[in-house]
């Protein structure tokens, strides 16, 4: 598999990659319409709330997992098929592309996010998809962790939001402010510097302050299970490879009546 981030030279040299354009905002802006506007040259569109997450509810939170037949379809559509090999960028760092990348790395295909300022996105060029077929199957359990494994106490869990909104002083999306007892604060967007990728002595370190350990198990959140798949990506290329994904993060665990903390 290859490393989980990738700089444009690594993509010109391998020119069978597909690059997928993941712009998502959480204002309402229309990703189609940023796409349409401007993007990579040949880059294809992939709808992360279409595509890469379920309707959002109480129960499940913002943006759950996708079933395995909706995922493959989207992907299909976008001309990702079984075997392909995938770069995915957006315009806020790579933190909502990571849930693509996550998503594709955790069944074993090879995606890796965009290191690096990305360059301007002038291209209007209609892409039409090549025809794939990308298969149907079940998100892997041993990725994943449950909102009862978030609050045990028996593995680190970390949270990839706005240091702000884990102190809970600014919360505007999700039902409750603050986190889950005992998480420590990581910021995913602090992973990245001028739109590249952090030393990784400095990722080790900031993931060591937060008690991981290489080998050891992990898990991360975030609002809605997307921007901690960030963390769990630069984790992974920092030497800490055990990490999982709480799918309904903060806003599913928001939404009951478990206990919150506030301030750091």
């Amino acid at each position: 598999m290859i490393e989980p981030f990738v700089d444009a030279a690594w993509v010109r040299a391998n020119p069978g990659v597909i690059l997928a354009d993941t712009r998502c905002y959480l204002d309402g802006r229309s990703t189609r319409e940023a796409y349409d506007a401007g993007h990579l040259p040949g880059a294809v569109y992939v709808d992360l709330d279409g595509y890469l997450a379920a309707p959002a509810s109480p129960e499940a939170g913002r943006h759950p997992l996708p079933t395995p037949e909706a995922f493959a379809a989207g992907l299909s559509a976008a001309g990702i098929g079984d075997g392909a090999t995938v770069v995915a960028y957006d315009d806020d760092g790579g933190v909502m592309a990571a849930r693509l990348v996550w998503l594709l790395r955790s069944l074993g295909e090879d995606a890796a996010l965009l290191d690096g300022p990305l360059g301007p996105l002038d291209d209007t060029g209609t892409v039409v998809p090549a025809p794939a077929t990308f298969t149907p199957r079940p998100w892997p359990t041993d990725r994943l962790a449950t909102i009862d494994e978030t609050s045990a106490g028996a593995v680190p869990v970390i949270d990839a939001r706005p240091a702000d909104r884990f102190r809970g002083e600014n919360e505007t999306v999700d039902p409750r402010a603050g986190h889950i007892p005992g998480a420590v604060s990581v910021p995913c967007r602090d992973n990245v510097s001028d739109g590249a990728l952090l030393p990784v002595p400095e990722l080790r370190a900031r993931f060591e302050a937060a008690g991981l350990r290489a080998g050891e198990d992990f898990v991360a959140y975030c609002g809605s299970g997307v921007t901690a798949c960030h963390n769990l990506l630069t984790a992974e290329h920092a030497g800490f490879d055990g990490g999982r994904l709480y799918p309904g993060s903060w806003s599913q665990y928001a939404g009951t009546d478990r206990p919150a903390a506030t301030g750091a």
